[in-house]
């Protein structure tokens, strides 16, 4: 059952089932500003497309909505997710990634009307409903903070580290610890050739100017989120 507050100005849903039902038309009904921060592409997407399939889609022009969709390199973890962003970017949404975790997965409509994401519990998220002026203007100073430091689609995507596979991993790890091209190479069981070919190509990949930099440059990559995993 959802639960609602004083004036009804705050209201729980279980799952998107309930949110579409209870709050699709605050979806369709947006005129003037869709903002949407998620970590992925699942927080908002199921119910979203939902919503809009069952209702009308307000245009995009230039005059109309002004529709700003935030996400985390999550939403960038595999080739198909990236395809869909890129999608998404080319109907006429401003799409930006922020590199910082959001404090709120939320999406805020027209200053009127706030939803915020709870965490999975089970498989099943709540999705709360906010219509309380001042509380809506907070959620979305919020979102908007982080969507003014975040990095626009294109810019992200050129600017990215690569993703590197394991035994990329293992050369600049190697590299790192000062081992000799002879060791490495052995290790990998490659030729000393095709080994310092890889190196090179590594190096010009991450930017780096040195072995040492590359070494380094590839611990920040692993620990800082991006060697190899999709928890970015």
């Amino acid at each position: 059952m959802p639960s609602t507050s004083h004036n009804d100005q705050i209201v729980s849903l279980r799952g998107e089932r309930e949110l579409v039902r209870r709050a699709g038309d605050l979806f369709t009904g947006a005129r003037e500003e869709f903002l949407c921060a998620a970590a992925d592409l699942v927080t908002f997407s199921p119910g979203v497309n939902a919503a809009f399939a069952g209702g009308r889609r307000p245009p995009l022009t230039p005059g109309g909505l002004t529709m700003r969709k935030l996400y985390t390199p999550r939403a960038l973890a595999d080739e198909e997710s990236e395809e869909r962003l890129l999608r998404i970017a080319e109907s006429g949404a401003q799409v930006r990634i922020s590199a910082a975790p959001l404090a709120h997965e939320a999406i805020v409509i027209d200053r009127r009307v706030a939803i915020l994401a709870g965490a999975p519990v089970r498989g099943v998220r709540t999705f709360t409903v906010i219509q309380s002026p001042i509380a809506v203007e907070g959620v979305r100073a919020l979102v908007h903070a982080a969507w003014e430091t975040a990095a626009d689609l294109a810019d992200y995507r050129r600017a990215r580290p690569p993703a590197l596979d394991e035994e990329a991993r293992r050369i600049l790890r190697a590299l790192g610890a000062g081992h000799t091209d002879e060791v490495t190479a052995r290790e990998l069981g490659m030729s000393l050739r095709t080994y310092r070919r890889r190196v090179a190509d590594l190096m010009a990949a991450l930017g780096a100017t040195s072995r040492f930099q590359a070494g380094l440059r590839a611990r920040e990559l692993e620990y800082g989120g991006r060697g190899g995993t999709a928890d970015d």
